[in-house]
């Protein structure tokens, strides 16, 4: 029942982040990536491919400005819940294959990081888009 509960509030507090606003998911502005599909980002943000479909070596920013947009992208991405992925993060780096991308606090911290390096990919709300931020892909309405 407890279990059941926690679900149920789980998903009253991520309807409005999913049914509201579009996630988006970025590179630089001017990376000459255009678009990617689900499955590359799911090999890209689980740290599967180190590269851009292109070659260009690529590095992951974590956007922890809001746990509930953590959760609404991971949800679309891979239906998995944070928790769950971070579990995910653990072994991976247990096993030193892989590192976890590195957590960026702020939306302003992470536009200035996607706006000085041309290999880097994070995802934000449709709204805290920037000029230094190209959409590749869109979760959402």
């Amino acid at each position: 029942m407890k279990k059941l509960s926690t679900l149920l509030l789980l998903w009253v507090i991520l309807l409005p982040v999913k049914a509201e606003e579009a996630l988006s998911v970025v590179v630089n502005a001017d990376s000459d990536i255009e678009t990617l599909t689900h499955g590359q980002l799911v090999d890209i943000f689980m740290g599967r491919y180190r590269t851009f479909p292109n070659g260009q070596s690529v590095v992951v920013y974590e956007n922890a400005s809001d746990p509930l947009v953590q959760e609404a992208f991971y949800r679309s991405l891979v239906n998995r819940s944070l928790a769950q992925v971070n579990a995910y993060w653990a072994r991976l780096q247990f096993s030193g294959r892989v590192r976890q991308p590195e957590e960026i606090a702020s939306v302003e911290a992470l536009s200035q990081r996607i706006g000085s390096s041309p290999s880097a990919i994070s995802f934000v709300r449709s709204s805290e888009l920037t000029d230094t931020m190209k959409v590749v892909h869109r979760f959402g309405p």
